[in-house]
């Protein structure tokens, strides 16, 4: 089964680093966060990829084209023609990329429709290239075979931006909870699986796969939520990548399940 993740878009709301190259090549722990969500995939037996790019997609493919040479030992002896030697290397990842030029202004679902000739008529698996979970992908991929839905989303809640307040009638605060985890709101997370019909619900480059698709697909009772209360984090701002930034350090990456 292909994984596809979205690399497309512009990043705009962390622009600090999204000027210098895509969203997905922005960094934690000196690997892009693209890598990190492609090892999540990999530790569950998913290693077939299809990249959607648009900006800056050219550096995506670059880092591709010399992946082997990044964690290897090599000689250049440039007086004999630039001849390279290879002495060691780390262990290669098993997987097969597919990068596919999706344009630079198309929406996410019309970046769906346009790779949906590597997808063929097969299910295949949806994320967005700017998030990091724990979330068991095999555990995911058994309930979508399960309820036969075209397509699963994964929900999550996110914790709250602000501390909230447990006050009684006196103004006497009780608790205090800094960033509490919403438990009405759920979202969408990304971590997706989808059968091929639902290439049938996007038009055109000019569709947002998040608006009419999902929710004529929601309407036709077409979809299902998987609830994961583990670990979630998107990387919008330059305030979450410091974050995630943070938890690599520790040690205790939560989304480090390899």
């Amino acid at each position: 089964m292909k994984v596809v993740i979205l690399c497309g878009g512009y990043g705009t709301r962390i622009s600090e680093e999204s000027h210098l190259r895509p969203k997905p090549m922005i960094e934690i722990g000196e690997r892009p966060i693209l890598w990190h969500i492609m090892k999540t995939y990999s530790h569950y037996g998913f290693n077939e990829f299809v990249l959607c790019l648009g900006y800056k997609g050219h550096m995506i493919k670059e880092y591709f084209a010399n992946y082997f040479l990044y964690g290897s030992d090599i000689t250049f002896d440039l007086a004999s023609n630039n001849k390279m030697e290879i002495h060691s290397c780390e262990s290669v990842e098993p997987w097969k990329v597919t990068l596919a030029n999706t344009g630079l202004d198309t929406m996410t679902g019309g970046r769906i429709k346009r790779i949906q000739k590597y997808v063929g008529n097969e299910p295949f698996m949806l994320t967005y290239g700017d998030g990091v979970s724990n979330v068991n992908i095999k555990a995911l991929y058994e309930f979508h075979k399960v309820h036969g839905k075209i397509a699963t989303i994964t929900a999550v809640q996110p914790s709250g931006k602000y501390g909230v307040l447990g006050i009684n009638d006196d103004s006497t605060v009780l608790e205090f909870v800094e960033k509490p985890k919403n438990v009405e709101a759920w979202i969408n997370g990304g971590f997706m699986v989808l059968e091929p019909q639902v290439f049938d619900y996007i038009k055109d480059d000019q569709v947002s796969f998040e608006l009419e698709p999902m929710e004529t697909l929601a309407n036709d009772s077409e979809i299902a939520a998987y609830k994961h209360i583990g670990f979630w984090q998107c990387m919008d701002s330059q305030r979450d990548k410091q974050v995630l930034e943070h938890i690599w350090k520790s040690g205790k990456a939560p989304w480090k399940v390899w």
